[in-house]
């Protein structure tokens, strides 16, 4: 079943089903995944290194995007939740030990997965302009999947929620493992294009389109919040 025509695999090209995009508010959670400042602070200051110039330049697409896109549609959809007094979650990395021991295989990898963020490190904090408020769970994860490396299955079931949004970084990467999880464990999973983002847009628009239709519905913002009326 499809809602919409953006982001449609070779498996649905096919599927003349339509739905509706429905949420049920007291049935349905917010998770913002990994909205932290290793992610998606730019590098900025008059002392970066050559190292760190050439890699906010590489980045600076995405950055622009995190920026002008991404950041401010999770604060117009973290608005509404909070006025609708719907659930909001987030999930962010962070290990438990100092010397980061306790890190899944993936984390521990050389290259750009290789992350280290102990208990304190200010490199962990979730970006300011969305900072979780009291009554908002958080939990921390060792994993790419928010679910696998968490008590967050459990803690959904536990208040009643089926249907999850999904926004954060990467798309392609923990968002996506989280998509697939909360998918498997039977959740209904809306992911929103325009609040989460992978490296590039070719990446992005993959990866949506692989997730779209099997694991989740990909819709935008406008759609989502249309649809909490």
């Amino acid at each position: 079943m499809k809602v919409n025509d953006r982001y449609v695999s070779f498996y649905y090209e096919l599927d003349n089903d339509r739905g509706k995009i429905e949420i049920e508010k007291e049935k349905t959670a917010l998770l913002i995944v990994d909205l932290q400042r290793v992610f998606v602070e730019r590098p900025s200051g008059e002392n970066l290194t050559e190292e760190k110039r050439k890699f906010a330049e590489r980045w600076k697409p995405f950055f622009d995007k995190i920026e002008n896109v991404v950041l401010p549609n999770n604060q117009k959809i973290l608005k509404v939740f909070r006025e609708k007094k719907m659930e909001v979650v987030f999930a962010m990395i962070q290990s438990r030990k100092k010397d980061g021991r306790d890190r899944s295989l993936v984390q521990k990898a050389t290259g750009f997965n290789e992350l280290l963020l102990p208990p304190g490190s200010k490199d962990a904090e979730i970006m300011p302009e969305i900072s979780p408020i009291e009554d908002e769970i958080v939990v921390c994860k060792t994993t790419d999947s928010a679910v696998t490396g968490t008590t967050l299955r459990l803690m959904l079931s536990n208040m009643g929620i089926d249907t999850v949004v999904v926004t954060g970084v990467f798309t392609d990467q923990c968002v996506s493992g989280t998509v697939r999880s909360l998918a498997d464990e039977s959740f209904k999973v809306w992911l929103i294009e325009d609040a989460c983002m992978a490296a590039t847009e070719e990446i992005q628009n993959h990866e949506l389109t692989v997730l779209n239709n099997i694991y989740c519905h990909v819709i935008n913002t406008e759609e989502l919040l249309e649809a909490i009326g």
